[in-house]
């Protein structure tokens, strides 16, 4: 059986990896193939907490004429439908998980506690962190980020649609070269997009790695919570 090379990761789903190719919504296909993923990390006995992105729903910069604090407001909302959403699919094959929200919505799910997810997470839980920071202005990135920082996770592993950070986009550039390693430093002078700046140098200074990849390689998080060479690595 592999062994686990992280005791506690944070992991950042974006809100676009739950819609699969439709790219907006839910594809239940999609939550199952990731809470199976989820699922078989944690029989390693890895704790786990995650957090999740509202960009299959909603995006703050989609309204571009409305008040910037309103939109990134609707954007925390719609992460809490995902959260829900992978609460249930966990849940369903009886993984204990537990949804906190940076915003107070106590009809659906428990308000975030740093002490009470610490319970959680030593209790063999898995702990879904909604609604970003619960401030406007600030990403699901950064979020990740500081509920890394304040839980003590070891790894930030960023789950995406892409099998790394490229040294410039791959979509427009398809000269763009995958980059196997780079140091938080190196990041920030190139401007690399991946992550925004705020989350980088939360990262850096906490001295959290990252690790990015692409959530639908075979076996992803399981390599990348077992330490093979997968994505890449911020450090």
């Amino acid at each position: 059986m592999s062994k686990a090379a992280y005791k506690r990761v944070i992991i950042k789903l974006s809100g676009e990896a739950l819609s699969g190719e439709k790219g907006n919504g839910l594809d239940e296909k999609i939550l199952d193939q990731i809470t199976d993923q989820i699922k078989a990390v944690k029989e390693l006995g890895v704790e786990i907490g995650i957090i999740v992105g509202g960009g299959n729903f909603w995006r703050g910069r989609q309204g571009k004429e409305m008040d910037r604090t309103t939109a990134d407001h609707m954007g925390m909302l719609a992460t809490i439908i995902n959260a829900l959403a992978l609460q249930d699919a966990l849940e369903r094959k009886n993984v204990q998980t537990r949804v906190q929200t940076a915003l107070t919505i106590t009809r659906v799910a428990e308000p975030y506690i740093l002490r009470k997810a610490m319970s959680h997470l030593n209790k063999g839980r898995v702990v879904i962190f909604a609604c970003g920071t619960g401030n406007p202005y600030f990403t699901t990135d950064t979020a990740a980020a500081l509920r890394a920082a304040e839980i003590g996770a070891e790894v930030l592993l960023l789950a995406k649609n892409v099998d790394g950070i490229y040294d410039s986009d791959p979509k427009t550039n398809p000269n763009a070269k995958k980059l196997d390693k780079i140091s938080y430093s190196e990041y920030m002078m190139k401007g690399l997009k991946a992550m925004d700046m705020t989350a980088i140098t939360i990262c850096m200074e906490n001295n959290i790695h990252v690790l990015s990849f692409g959530l639908f390689e075979d076996n992803a998080l399981m390599r990348a919570v077992t330490g093979e060479t997968i994505g890449t690595l911020i450090s």
